[in-house]
C-alpha cells in the first residue's frame, strides 16, 4: 500500500508539471521548475526505498540522494558512471533516469592495470579485455523494463560516436588511482580528455573523492593512499577544460583526520588494517567512512 501511494503521488506530481508547462509566464515557469524538482525528488526517494538492505545501510555515509541532487542529475539524462564496479550507483541511476536515459559505465584504461602489480595477474588483465561486454551484461540484469539503457567502455578506447552525448559524468571515489599512476602513463589526463569529448557543451562532472588536508605532503596525497587535495583536483580539471562551479559538504566527515602513513582503506567498509585487531577495528568504525569532498565542474 505504501509503494502504491508513492506511485500515485509521483504520477500526481508529473501531471502537475505538465499542467504548469502550459503557463508561459515567469511565475508559471518558476512553478514548473519547482514541480519538476519535486517529482524528481519523489522518484529518487522511491528508487532508494527499493534498494537492498546492504545498500541502504550505507546511505547515511554515502548520501546518494543529496549527492545526485547536488550534481543536478535528472531523469532522461545520459550519465557516465566511472569505475562502476558492482553497480552501487548504477543500480540507483538505472531506474531513476528511466527509459529515456542512459548509463555508460567506464573502467580504467587496460594499459593501467599492470601498474597495480599484485592482484593484477595476467589472467586478471586478460579478463579486463572483455570488461565492457561483461559489465554491460551484468547491468542488463539490474534493469527493469522502464530503466535506462546501458553501455560501457574503457578509458582510451571510447567510441567517438558517444562524443557530445553525455549530460553528466560521475567520478565517485574514482580519481585517486588515475592520479596515482598519472606519471606512469598520463592516465588522469587521458580520462579527462575522454570525459571532455563525451560531454555536451556545458555538461557536468560530479566528483566525490577522499580529501587530503592541504597542509599534508604532496607525495602522500598523490592518490596512492586514496586521498587527494582539492587544489590538485581543481587545477587538473581546469587544465582539461572544466570550470569549478560549486562544492558541497554533503560527504564530509571531520572525524577522518588522515595523516601521513594513513590510507583510506583503514576505514569502513574495507577496514584493511584491523581485521585481526578488534580494538583498532572499533576505533576505525567509530570514525566512519572517509572525509570526502563533493565538487561540481562544468565543461567549457
Amino acid at each position: 500500500m505504501k509503494m502504491k501511494f508513492k506511485n500515485i503521488l509521483l504520477m500526481g506530481l508529473a501531471a502537475a508539471v505538465l499542467t504548469a508547462c502550459g503557463n508561459t509566464t515567469p511565475e508559471g515557469e518558476s512553478k514548473t521548475v519547482d514541480l519538476a524538482a519535486q517529482a524528481n525528488s519523489a522518484k529518487l526517494d522511491l528508487v532508494l526505498e527499493g534498494r537492498d538492505e546492504a545498500a541502504k545501510a550505507r546511505f547515511d555515509q554515502r548520501h546518494p540522494k543529496e549527492t545526485l541532487m547536488f550534481f543536478g542529475i535528472t531523469p532522461g539524462m545520459t550519465v557516465v558512471d566511472v569505475l562502476p564496479g558492482g553497480g552501487w550507483y548504477t543500480k540507483i541511476l538505472l531506474p531513476y533516469l528511466g527509459n529515456e536515459g542512459t548509463v555508460i559505465g567506464v573502467d580504467y584504461a587496460l594499459e593501467m592495470w599492470p601498474e597495480f602489480g599484485g592482484f593484477a595477474t595476467p589472467e586478471f588483465i586478460e579478463n579486463k579485455k572483455t570488461w565492457p561486454a561483461t559489465w554491460t551484461e551484468s547491468a542488463e540484469a539490474w534493469r527493469s523494463d522502464d530503466a535506462a539503457g546501458v553501455s560501457a567502455f574503457a578509458f582510451g578506447n571510447r567510441n567517438v560516436e558517444l562524443d557530445g552525448t553525455a549530460d553528466a559524468v560521475l567520478f565517485i571515489r574514482a580519481l585517486h588511482n588515475l592520479a596515482r599512476f598519472e606519471d606512469e602513463g598520463g592516465y588522469l589526463t587521458q580520462a579527462l580528455a575522454d570525459v571532455h569529448a563525451m560531454l555536451k557543451p556545458g555538461g557536468i562532472v560530479g566528483v566525490v573523492q577522499h580529501q587530503a588536508r592541504e597542509d599534508r605532503q604532496d607525495d602522500w596525497a598523490d592518490g596512492s593512499n586514496g586521498y587527494l587535495k582539492k587544489s590538485a583536483i581543481i587545477a587538473k580539471f581546469d587544465a582539461a577544460g572544466f570550470d569549478f562551479v560549486a562544492e558541497s559538504d554533503i560527504n564530509e566527515n571531520p572525524m577522518d583526520q588522515a595523516k601521513e602513513g594513513d590510507a583510506v582503506w583503514r576505514l569502513p567498509p574495507t577496514l584493511g588494517t584491523s581485521r585481526d585487531d578488534d580494538e583498532l577495528r572499533a576505533e576505525m568504525q567509530a570514525i566512519g567512512e572517509s572525509h570526502r569532498m563533493t565538487l561540481k565542474f562544468k565543461k567549457r
